[in-house]
């Protein structure tokens, strides 16, 4: 199977997409609240914790993408993409709050280590491999 870690990540994330949107869209119903807010704080919180993970999600399942591609499954791999998982849950639930949690910054700061973490590899597989360019794990399985 081609990149078995980004599309379970990638259907995990549509998954907590969907967790993040509903619980918003639990608020607009009940308060009617068509566009915005509403004046309604927790609706303005889910809101923004829905739209924080719009903007971290794409670069982080890239970034899974092609260093899957480039050096196949790891178990490495598998662990940064479920810490990424629970660290968006988390961050999730976090930002329910009307003052820092342990949830919001814990989720926020790991979710930062595995995009720079996976920034580096990234680096590190294009940079520091040597200059024979092997084909990739998931290319070498098309036949």
């Amino acid at each position: 199977m081609l990149l078995p870690i980004t599309l379970t990540l990638a259907a995990a994330c549509a998954l907590l997409n969907m967790w993040l949107a509903t619980r918003c869209a639990r608020i607009r119903i009940a308060d009617k609240a068509l566009h915005g807010d509403g004046g309604n704080s927790l609706l303005a919180k889910r809101m923004r914790a829905h739209a924080n993970f719009t903007e971290y999600t794409p670069m982080t399942l890239i970034l899974f993408g092609l260093v899957e591609l480039a050096v196949g499954p790891s178990t490495w791999l598998w662990g940064a993409a479920l810490l990424f998982v629970l660290a968006r849950i988390a961050h999730g639930f976090g930002m329910d709050a009307e003052k820092p949690t342990v949830w919001r910054a814990g989720g926020a700061l790991l979710t930062w280590v595995v995009m720079v973490g996976l920034a580096l590899a990234a680096l590190y597989i294009a940079y520091g491999a040597t200059r024979e360019v092997p084909a990739p794990p998931a290319m070498a399985m098309i036949r």
